[in-house]
């Protein structure tokens, strides 16, 4: 082929293809363009509020559990049989300030502790014809004290010793040493006998009458009901808003109206598993009584005051601490000083006061997004919303 016709066949292709795209380029020219939402329509309302700056109460709210204010052990202080007491001996059984928890068998002890009061009294007898004599003076105190022994009581007090003669005289005789070991088997003996040092229960019992226990043996368990506790733990970072001899809310599922207290003690280390400090809440009143060791208390602890803060809720913010604000009708990431958290919201510095902070999460949503706020819609969109409403209801009833 020449080139002649190479040359035809080349410049009516570049003719069909131009052809062909001016005719494609007046088809879509065409073409009406699809109208076009307003920008105001693409725009989301959002719920925000005003940064202002103000004292705000920092309430803690946490869960404890209520134990006695006195958890004692029952150890026996010296070895023998168990016998009952004026209270039954159990799990859960209650008792009086001053009863007899349990008594160890201790006739023999007893018995021993006679003879030797016996032998002190015959030794006292030899002595007061010597003291009649050599000592008239002091004689009659000696006197009333030998007429004032009762061998089903202890010994009663010794007389005063002011003559250096007279205290001579007693110690050679061996009276002295005599006396001072007769009161310590006294002391000895009333350890036989176990008393109630508070009202409570036995909350664990571990041997019962008729068992034989040793010195130092734990027989039971107990709790005083009358001083009532609870101990509730808070986050370390939470518990610096808590001041020993604040005032607290206890609230019961039992109860409409709460019941008061007062912290009394705050402990001075953390769980390691937890990370919690223990606050220590007594309860007042004649609430006492309503609450048992064991059970598990809401306590509303009001704290002290956060100077110039603002409260906003968690879930508007993230990153951590970042959250959306309005200026200029569109969303702007801002940093925040977070000063204190709570279980649903946090507390706040770091804007400047009049920004409108976003309340709510947000999803799907970018920096720099349009959007108006809820409450503040321009007028004309509120018009058109209206309208579209109203229309929707014509549609409805044709």
């Amino acid at each position: 082929m020449s080139w002649r016709k190479i040359t035809f066949v080349l410049i009516a292709l570049f003719v069909l293809l131009g052809g062909a795209a001016a005719l494609s380029w007046l088809f879509v020219s065409m073409k009406p363009e699809p109208p076009r939402r307003p920008d105001n329509e693409l725009k989301r309302s959002v719920k925000t509020i005003t940064v202002e700056y103000r004292d705000l109460p920092s309430t803690v709210v946490a869960t404890g559990r209520v134990i006695s204010g006195n958890e004692v052990l029952l150890v026996a202080e010296a070895a023998g049989k168990i016998e009952s007491g004026q209270v039954n001996l159990k799990k859960g059984a209650s008792f009086s300030k001053g009863q007899l928890l349990a008594r160890i068998y201790k006739d023999e002890a007893e018995l021993a502790l006679k003879a030797r009061e016996s032998g002190f009294l015959n030794l006292l007898t030899n002595i007061l014809p010597d003291l009649k004599v050599d000592f008239p003076t002091e004689y009659p105190q000696y006197l009333k004290f030998f007429n004032a022994i009762d061998m089903n009581g202890d010994l009663p007090e010794l007389p005063a010793i002011v003559n250096e003669k007279l205290k001579i005289f007693l110690s050679s005789r061996s009276l002295l040493s005599e006396y001072y070991s007769i009161r310590q088997d006294e002391k000895r003996l009333s350890r036989y006998s176990l008393y109630a040092p508070f009202s409570g229960t036995f909350v664990q019992v571990n041997v019962e009458p008729g068992a034989y226990v040793n010195a130092g043996s734990q027989i039971a368990k107990m709790v005083n009901t009358g001083h009532i506790e609870i101990e509730v733990p808070v986050k370390n970072g939470q518990s610096k808003f808590v001041k020993i001899g604040d005032r607290v809310a206890i609230h019961s599922s039992l109860q409409d109206e709460p019941m008061t207290g007062k912290v009394v003690r705050k402990a001075n280390f953390v769980d390691m598993n937890t990370q919690a400090r223990s606050i220590f809440v007594q309860v007042g009143g004649t609430n006492r009584g309503e609450l048992l060791p064991g059970e598990y208390m809401e306590v509303e602890f009001f704290g002290q005051e956060i100077p110039n803060a603002v409260e906003i809720a968690r879930s508007a913010v993230f990153n951590s601490n970042e959250v959306f604000a309005v200026i200029d009708g569109k969303l702007k990431k801002q940093e925040i000083e977070i000063v204190k958290m709570n279980e649903t919201s946090l507390f706040f510095r770091g804007l400047e006061p009049g920004t409108k902070v976003v309340s709510e999460p947000l999803i799907n949503v970018q920096e720099n997004t349009s959007v108006n706020v809820l409450g503040e819609e321009p007028k004309e969109e509120g018009m058109r919303g209206k309208k579209q409403g109203n229309n929707n209801k014509a549609g409805g009833k044709e």
